[in-house]
């Protein structure tokens, strides 16, 4: 409950080492370096962080990696945590997206962002994502308010996609999180889809909520397939039960029941000879689910921001996902829609105090004046 200041504090602290993690994995990406090594940065800087704090307190606090890291360039979506054997290498002019997530005490924060390899600016489709993918993130944030519904809010990714000629990415889900989990009941489709129920999904949002909110933007036609190379991410499902026959796959399974709890994890975190052939008698049976590799087509590029907000008595206040640097993007289009812009000119959702601290303060200054009056009249008796 963020009713709670020990809970807030606990997801503002996943979401500052998120951020760190970020700004960590983005400063080792260059030309030449292994698109792995990258994602063993992310992931080793959140264990280390999180083994610094919460180590004298009783119960013990669980906390660690709440999503492995992803680096994902150019038309592949997102997802792409590749094993140790993996060759892929970061070129001059990639489009670079780094999702990754925290949890301390079961209070996940997660966060995604995207930029350039190099020193180039973004121009052309690099740029429409970009800029599209921050725009939309601007006005999600500003439609995240108690009373506020999930609709408008799919409404404007669509809204944003077209003025910058892109398209919002089909199946792109943001989340409610709770605690212990990072894809809670409530959801919100970044792009309607007659067939999905979640596209049908109506409610409001409530003071004391957080949410992920994931925005992924494409140049393609925003229906990604799932991408020849092999799931690497997994996240084991709490509901399922299944007697594994194999004992090698009881041994992974067990392994994962006391390392990963509920949070999604890497393949690269188990032993992997061991790993590659334990984990597929346990996604057979559901003990376990796999988060696919997307691509778009080749030549086509993708951006992703995602970000984590907590609707607080106070107001909405966004905890983790960075800012986008604009003097790097060089975009032709802009926003257009009344609607967006509309939304653009709120201001993000605060409490109202004013009015009753102008109260207060009449009610002090009367107090104030009664006072003095007291005073004066004591006086003049005297």
């Amino acid at each position: 409950d963020l009713s709670n200041p020990e809970v807030v504090s606990k997801y503002k602290k996943a979401a500052e080492i998120a951020n760190e993690a970020i700004k960590k994995v983005i400063a080792f990406c260059k030309e030449g370096v292994k698109v792995v090594d990258a994602c063993q940065v992310g992931d080793d800087y959140i264990n280390e962080q999180c083994g610094k704090i919460y180590n004298k307190v009783k119960p013990k606090v669980e906390k660690g990696i709440g999503f492995p890291t992803c680096v994902s360039v150019n038309h592949i979506v997102g997802h792409f945590s590749p094993l140790r054997e993996d060759e892929s290498k970061f070129k001059d002019g990639d489009l670079v997206k780094v999702d990754l997530g925290v949890h301390i005490d079961g209070y996940v924060a997660v966060a995604a962002h995207t930029f350039m390899i190099g020193e180039k600016p973004a121009t052309g489709r690099k740029a429409d994502v970009l800029m599209a993918a921050h725009v939309a993130a601007e006005c999600a944030i500003r439609l995240l308010k108690a009373g506020g519904k999930n609709g408008p809010m799919t409404d404007m990714f669509t809204k944003v996609a077209d003025d910058f000629g892109v398209n919002a990415v089909q199946g792109v889900l943001s989340h409610q999180l709770e605690r212990n989990i990072i894809d809670g009941e409530k959801v919100i489709a970044s792009k309607f889809d007659p067939e999905s129920p979640e596209s049908k999904m109506e409610f409001e949002f409530d003071q004391n909520e957080a949410y992920a909110i994931d925005i992924v933007m494409s140049s393609g036609d925003g229906k990604p397939k799932e991408f020849e190379q092999r799931m690497t991410v997994f996240k084991r499902d709490m509901e399922c039960t299944y007697q594994l026959k194999m004992k090698a796959s009881r041994a992974v399974f067990s392994d994962i029941k006391e390392r990963f709890s509920s949070f999604p994890f890497t393949m690269r975190a188990m032993d992997e000879k061991k790993g590659k052939f334990g984990i597929r008698e346990c996604l057979t049976h559901g003990l376990v689910r796999g988060y696919p590799v997307l691509q778009e087509k080749d030549g086509e590029v993708v951006a992703h921001i995602k970000f984590t907000a907590l609707l607080l008595a106070s107001g909405t206040v966004k905890i983790s996902g960075l800012d986008v640097d604009l003097s790097k993007i060089q975009c032709e289009k802009e926003v257009k829609s009344k609607d967006v812009k509309d939304i653009l000119a709120t201001s993000i959702a605060k409490r109202k105090k004013k009015k009753r601290n102008k109260k207060k303060k009449k009610k002090k200054d009367a107090e104030n004046k009664a006072e003095a009056e007291k005073k004066d009249e004591a006086k003049e008796e005297a």
